[in-house]
């Protein structure tokens, strides 16, 4: 079987509190099975917790590097879990919103799903982008000068967002094929 990621760094977000687990694990795994290293990012090293359903407690992973030690440099692509606690720490993260930005401005690829985009509208770069997220974010983006809309899945120049974790099949995949073309 193929590996279309063999020579693909990924760096995953892990906010301090509130990631949505499968939001994390799932395209974790997707990348891996493709072939991707990936290096889960985060306030600082160390285990966190995550959340189901934004509320319950959930699984603890490692966050490998700190996003000060980390450079954007050093990533192929870029993965940002939602939860809505999770996305709003990240949001508020100067690190994490500059590497946001380093991706954008240096056209590499990202997947950002669920309130995740609140961190693309901090680094202000939404303007003339058509995205999708959790219903709640949508005035959020049009207000940072871009385009919502409903849908599953939305890739515009590079940015991959879904919506929800009912989304993360068709999300997973996007994020595969998006980061291979890269």
């Amino acid at each position: 079987m193929s590996e279309p990621l063999s020579d693909t760094t990924v760096a995953v977000f892990l906010a301090p509190r509130g990631t949505e687990n499968v939001e994390f694990t799932e395209p974790k795994s997707a990348l891996e099975d493709a072939g991707a290293t990936v290096e889960v990012l985060g306030t600082e090293t160390g285990e966190v917790e995550t959340v189901d359903d934004d509320l319950e407690p959930s699984a603890t992973h490692e966050v490998e590097t700190a996003f000060s030690e980390a450079s954007p440099e050093d990533y192929d692509a870029l993965v940002v879990p939602g939860g809505t606690v999770g996305a709003d720490e990240l949001r508020v993260d100067d690190d994490a919103v500059g590497m946001v930005r380093s991706f954008a401005d240096a056209g590499k690829p990202m997947g950002v799903i669920c309130h995740g985009p609140w961190v693309l509208v901090e680094a202000d770069v939404v303007e003339g982008r058509t995205l999708t997220s959790y219903p709640s974010v949508e005035t959020d983006v049009r207000n940072a000068g871009g385009e919502w809309v409903d849908e599953e899945v939305v890739t515009d120049d590079g940015i991959v967002t879904s919506r929800n974790p009912d989304d993360l099949p068709a999300f997973c995949d996007a994020i595969v094929e998006s980061f291979a073309d890269e």
